[in-house]
């Protein structure tokens, strides 16, 4: 299995921070956001991994290199325009070449960092063709929105209404999915601002019969999308070190 990490996004909620690094460097504790996802990879036997890059952020692949001392072997991949998270994922499809992966948010922060690695035995466990991580959410509105029957996943709502949300299960930026879904990103009709959502392409997926599931992650999930969230994670991230000392 391979890996793949979306991470063009702008950072335009973390600013001025995001003024001098990409958003994904932004420290939680002693590491940066993105290399906490890349131990998770690593955690989960997954060492093959691709990073989606913007043409403007070259201080990701200054930060990782090769990948090497992290123990892993890294790929950089450019989307050229920021057309949605579907579009990124397309942007690995030539690497990735007909592999499973596993495809983690750049600027996601986890604990336990095994949760990767559940994930993907949970997916294979049950043959699935998609499956999600998914967690429950105070604000549905800021995240994929899945209902469901069971363990199948029955529907997806990309950021709904609040009273209009199916469940309280948001997305949780962490997904295992078999090479079918490019094909389904290229049946994926663009949405609001002509972006594409990963959304849409996995329910292309269920309307087509596949086998969809989900996974309740287990720990801590914070999408590090504002000052605020940087704060929660590394606050978490802190009191957890002093408690392993």
């Amino acid at each position: 299995m391979k890996g793949l990490i979306p991470a063009a996004g702008s950072g335009t909620r973390l600013g001025p921070f995001t003024h001098a690094m990409p958003k994904e460097l932004l420290p939680i504790g002693d590491k940066a956001v993105i290399e906490h996802v890349v131990e998770a990879f690593v955690a989960a036997g997954i060492t093959d991994i691709t990073i989606v890059i913007s043409p403007k952020k070259h201080g990701l692949s200054d930060y990782f290199g090769s990948g090497k001392r992290f123990g892993v072997n890294l790929t950089y991949v450019v989307q050229d325009e920021r057309l949605g998270l579907a579009n990124a994922v397309a942007a690995g499809e030539h690497v990735i070449n007909g592999s499973s992966f596993s495809v983690v948010l750049g600027d996601n922060f986890f604990a336990p960092n095994t949760v990767l690695r559940n994930l993907k035995d949970f997916h294979q466990e049950n043959e699935a063709d998609v499956t999600i991580g998914v967690v429950e959410v105070y604000d549905v509105t800021r995240h994929g929105i899945i209902r469901t029957d069971g363990i199948n996943v029955v529907d997806l709502v990309e950021k709904p209404v609040a009273d209009e949300a199916p469940s309280k299960l948001g997305i949780a930026g962490m997904y295992i999915f078999e090479p079918g879904i490019f094909e389904a990103i290229r049946n994926t009709k663009p949405g609001y601002k002509g972006e594409y959502q990963l959304t849409d392409s996995i329910k292309v997926l269920v309307e087509q019969g596949a086998r969809v599931i989900y996974k309740k992650i287990a720990g801590i999930h914070i999408d590090v999308g504002t000052p605020e969230d940087l704060m929660r994670a590394n606050e978490f991230y802190l009191k957890e070190s002093v408690r392993s000392v």
